[in-house]
């Protein structure tokens, strides 16, 4: 039986980048976490994928959970004003709150910020710390050279096997969507 997710964090960039199916689909991605009665969880941005996959949820009578910080509102990511808003002091108690109200986790195509927030679960999934799944949109194979890193990795000696990862991997909004409901 599938344990019914209820709140998920969705990782990705403040920017659009290059290939425009991003953005198509992390509107998607926030359209199919409202139609399916999950919260989402999100930076609190209004820019780039953060506010497309925000706009996603919210035009389909979503619920929608920002976290940032002042100087990161003040430096890139101007706050959604449709999200419910939750400011905090750091970056680090803004990672931290939004995995504390999160039952999984979505990465979609970002930059430095979406790496370092997929390590942090990706750590915290190697030392058993939690078993929140994580699942990856693979727009247009934009995850292959992270796979192909960690397989390098694994062939180096310094990711284990039997590491307590629970990630899943998809190249659609459906095939992702059969994924998170059927977990």
């Amino acid at each position: 039986m599938a344990k019914k997710l209820k709140s998920i964090a969705v990782y990705c960039g403040h920017q659009f980048g290059m290939d425009p199916q991003f953005a198509k689909d992390a509107y998607a991605v926030g359209e199919m976490l409202a139609k399916n009665g999950i919260r989402m969880v999100f930076g609190g941005g209004n820019v780039g994928l953060m506010g497309t996959v925000a706009n996603g949820a919210l035009d389909n009578g979503g619920v929608v959970k920002g976290v940032s910080t002042d100087d990161v509102i003040a430096l890139q990511e101007p706050a959604h004003d449709g999200a419910e808003m939750q400011i905090v002091s750091g970056v680090n108690e803004r990672k931290q709150l939004m995995y504390e109200m999160s039952d999984a986790f979505i990465i979609l195509p970002g930059g430095i910020g979406t790496l370092n927030e997929l390590s942090d679960i990706m750590t915290m999934q190697q030392i058993g710390e939690t078993d929140k799944p994580l699942f990856f949109l693979n727009v247009n194979n934009f995850w292959n050279p992270l796979s192909e890193l960690i397989k390098h990795m694994m062939d180096n000696g310094f990711v284990v096997k039997t590491d307590n990862y629970h990630f899943y991997a998809a190249s659609t909004v459906e095939e992702l969507t059969k994924q998170i409901l059927e977990y």
